[in-house]
């Protein structure tokens, strides 16, 4: 959360590497000065937390394999697994004692049901939360079955819950409220599709919050009719740093107003696809703080309010904005955004007919700019290559798509940007093979790619850096279940946006997230 992936790994490599000297601490302070290793006649000797620590290394099938060893060795296993996924369809209920007397440590939770199965309900969700109080992280998925009275009575057992994900359930503002009021350690929270919240927006309805939000630092809301039923929660939040909206209908002008009033400390904004205007941008400006800044697919947004945020945010790192080619954001609004965020790394612009009249600015005022894409601008041709290849001195990636480069742009790319690693062109029918051919050739060390076929996900990469890989055991078919069913909605989901269209507009964002990897030492988190 508000982090690059390169910073984001690099944390993760090192707690790794923590937890494996720790265990070999503890190996090492079991063997006596005449030990050069353990024999395998040895192993049973090894204490308890030992081999707690050793199954931590191991893949979620060695685990099982390993649990099958012997009865203290699946006993040491269950009791050392903190993460779980279930299959979450009605028959789990009568499985959960017995599931839960073996994993008895879990805190961290996935429970996900296929579509067409009829999902556990209050009932068994409460039985869960009876056996699970010490949760800190809990994700629903498409469980259709539970109400708010049961997200009420799940939430008075789990005081120590800090992260909540849930998509396609059936509960809605009462359980939300009393999911707020209960779990008072809440930091994170994320809802897509919540089926009981009324697709009519009403300002007299029942509205999430404020109730006991103070804690929460992280709110992301995807494909909500009334998601403005969240507002009062959000405006006392106060400790708010990253606020993502994608795909929610009404009136958020006047939500952020609201919100930017009593929350001013906010680190990252993302607002895909919202009636929202510049009104709404200038309330954003009020966060001084801000560092990422997404606009994507939002026409009513021009170079005023942009410019409104670039004058007051000037701590902006990452900016991505999509004008959908209204040609409401322009080099107007690149112009204002280059002289007052100086700090920028990474900026991509999408559908933005920005010229050699912005990029020069861009190069001249932006020198920390590591990493750049350019997608579906009728304006940026070989001249604007060229000024980029010339200005820009500190670029490492480069991403064009759908721009009417030739092989002329890509020859100046061959003698300017020192620092470029790695070039990624697409859809430009002007680039041949030969072209970026030459470019290799006079620069072997950068890597260079030409229409990839590759496609990724936008929506489950967000949600894996939010929810990290979730181990499943071998218990029960609830569990066994798990990986599949997720596996075959996220296909059919796939497909379906195949066929809209909707893929292709968002591959450039996320190979962006792909190049993150190739190191961000300059990238600090937040």
């Amino acid at each position: 959360m508000g982090q690059s992936p390169s910073t984001t790994a690099a944390a993760t490599t090192t707690t790794t590497n923590r937890r494996r000297d720790t265990a070999v601490k503890e190996l090492r302070s079991f063997l006596t000065d005449d030990d050069d290793v353990i024999t395998t006649g040895d192993i049973s000797i090894l204490p308890d937390a030992c081999l707690a620590s050793v199954f931590q290394f191991l893949t979620s099938g060695d685990r099982k394999t390993c649990s099958l060893v012997s009865k203290r060795w699946l006993e040491i296993e269950g009791q050392s697994r903190h993460r779980l996924s279930l299959n979450a369809q009605s028959d789990l209920t009568a499985a959960v004692t017995s599931l839960f007397v073996r994993f008895d440590s879990v805190t961290k939770l996935s429970l996900k049901c296929d579509r067409r199965s009829v999902s556990i309900n209050d009932d068994g969700l409460v039985l869960i939360s009876e056996h699970c109080r010490n949760l800190t992280r809990l994700k629903l998925r498409a469980c259709r079955e539970i109400t708010d009275l049961g997200m009420v009575r799940v939430s008075e057992n789990l005081k120590y819950l800090k992260r909540f994900s849930c998509g396609s359930c059936g509960f809605g503002v009462k359980g939300m409220n009393g999911l707020i009021e209960n779990c008072g350690l809440l930091e994170e929270l994320s809802v897509k599709r919540l089926r009981g919240i009324s697709n009519v927006v009403d300002v007299s309805a029942e509205s999430v919050g404020p109730g006991g939000g103070m804690c929460l630092k992280f709110v992301c809301l995807k494909d909500l009719y009334n998601a403005q039923c969240f507002g009062d929660l959000l405006a006392g939040s106060k400790n708010l740093r990253t606020l993502k909206v994608f795909r929610c209908s009404g009136d958020w002008d006047k939500v952020l107003e609201m919100v930017t009033e009593s929350v001013t400390g906010l680190v990252e904004v993302h607002l895909e696809r919202l009636q929202l205007s510049d009104v709404g941008l200038v309330a954003v400006s009020k966060c001084r703080s801000l560092e990422v800044l997404h606009i994507l697919k939002t026409p009513d947004c021009s170079n005023l309010g942009l410019l409104s945020v670039a004058e007051n945010c000037r701590g902006l790192r990452k900016v991505h904005i999509d004008g959908w080619k209204t040609n409401r954001i322009n080099d107007e609004g690149l112009v204002g955004l280059s002289k007052y965020c100086v700090n920028i790394q990474e900026l991509v612009l999408i559908g933005v007919n920005c010229t050699r009249v912005g990029l020069e600015v861009l190069g001249a005022h932006c020198v920390k700019l590591e990493r750049l894409a350019l997608c579906g601008s009728e304006t940026v041709g070989d001249a604007e290559i060229s000024c980029i290849a010339e200005k820009c001195i500190a670029l490492k990636k480069l991403c064009i798509k759908s721009c009417p480069v030739s092989d002329h742009g890509m020859e100046a790319l061959a003698v300017g940007c020192p620092n470029l690693v790695k070039v990624k062109v697409k859809k430009c029918r002007g680039v041949t093979s030969e072209g970026l051919g030459s470019l290799r050739a006079s620069r072997e060390a950068l890597t260079v790619n030409l229409d990839s076929t590759e496609v990724e996900s936008q929506d489950a990469a967000s949600e894996g850096v939010q929810d990290g890989a979730i181990e499943t055991p071998t218990v029960t078919n609830h569990i066994e279940g798990a990986s599949n069913s997720a596996s075959r909605s996220t296909s059919r989901s796939t497909s379906f946006k195949a066929r809209l269209g909707l893929i292709a507009g968002r591959s450039l964002v996320c190979t962006f997230r792909k190049w993150s990897s190739f190191g961000g030492s300059s990238s600090r988190s937040q």
